[in-house]
């Protein structure tokens, strides 16, 4: 059984996609980006302001999901510059434990939707 996820926790897509789908036990989250759920602004100031946005967009999807960070099985990373890694790592780290963190790949781009620097989705597992 497929079901749309959705929180206005999160921001509303910005195109034809949901925030995530749930199959069966397997949650799938679109890819996030720094927006306020609330203001619909971009957060930008600094990476690490904007990777906490996504983050938070990440984390609220999961929880109308009824599941958190420990339930992420997967993340893909898609960064604009690959010189801000270490300051989006940084920042992951305080929502992903050390030990039993999700598999992950780190893939830099040409360009993301908006312009942002970063953008992160995931796959989790009830």
């Amino acid at each position: 059984m497929r079901k749309v996820i959705y929180t206005e926790n999160a921001p509303k897509p910005i195109g034809p996609y949901s925030q995530a789908i749930m199959v069966g036990d397997a949650l799938y989250v679109s890819g996030q980006i720094a927006l306020d759920p609330k203001t619909g602004v971009l957060m930008m100031n600094t990476i690490e302001e904007e990777t906490h946005r996504v983050l938070d967009n990440l984390m609220a999807i999961l929880k109308a999901a009824d599941m958190d960070s420990s339930h992420v099985a997967k993340c893909t990373v898609f960064v604009k510059d690959m010189k801000q890694f270490a300051a989006i790592n940084a920042v992951y780290a305080t929502y992903f434990p050390e030990q039993g963190a999700p598999a992950r790949e780190t893939v830099e781009v040409a360009n993301l939707p908006r312009f942002v620097n970063v953008e992160i989705s995931c796959v989790a597992f009830k």
